[in-house]
């Protein structure tokens, strides 16, 4: 948490210096600090911190990716002169515990088309999701357990 925090800090002295205070200017601070701080990784614990971006940007990434091929997937239903869909929910297991994690995969699966949140267990070990399509119950399982939530768990790892 100090290593980002004096990244962050790195970063808005960055946006200072140069005098554009803009997004990406900030991002490119952010970039560079963070580049700055892994050359002086032996004096920080900056291996673990620069894990960690890695594994959220991975995450970041894992969703653009679900995002663009369920946005094709509804697209091509909605388009499809037959609808032949199966919509229901369906109970999804959880191996994220905390309530931080459970959140994030809610939201990510709610973001992607075709798919909703609908509830969690009060034991928070079940997650309820709404699919448009459920003719494939257990793929779509292996596909959120294999990919969102491993994601979540490799990044959030305490």
């Amino acid at each position: 948490m100090i290593v980002f925090a004096a990244n962050l800090l790195f970063a808005v002295v960055w946006v200072a210096i140069t005098g554009s205070p803009t997004l990406l200017n900030l991002v490119f601070g952010f970039a560079l600090s963070a580049l700055a701080l892994s050359v002086i990784r032996g004096e920080t614990d900056v291996a673990g911190y620069l894990g960690r971006v890695r594994r959220i940007g991975a995450l970041a990434l894992l969703f653009f990716v679900e995002l663009a091929k369920s946005a094709w997937k509804v697209a091509v239903m909605v388009l499809s002169p037959t609808v032949s869909v199966q919509p229901g929910i369906f109970a999804f297991p959880l191996t994220v515990t905390r309530d931080f994690e459970i959140t994030l995969l809610a939201n990510l699966i709610t973001l992607t088309p075709g798919t909703l949140s609908v509830d969690v267990s009060d034991d928070r070990k079940t997650l309820y999701v709404h699919a448009i399509d459920c003719s494939d119950i257990e793929a779509t399982k292996r596909d959120i357990a294999e990919g969102f939530e491993r994601r979540i768990r490799e990044a959030f790892a305490q």
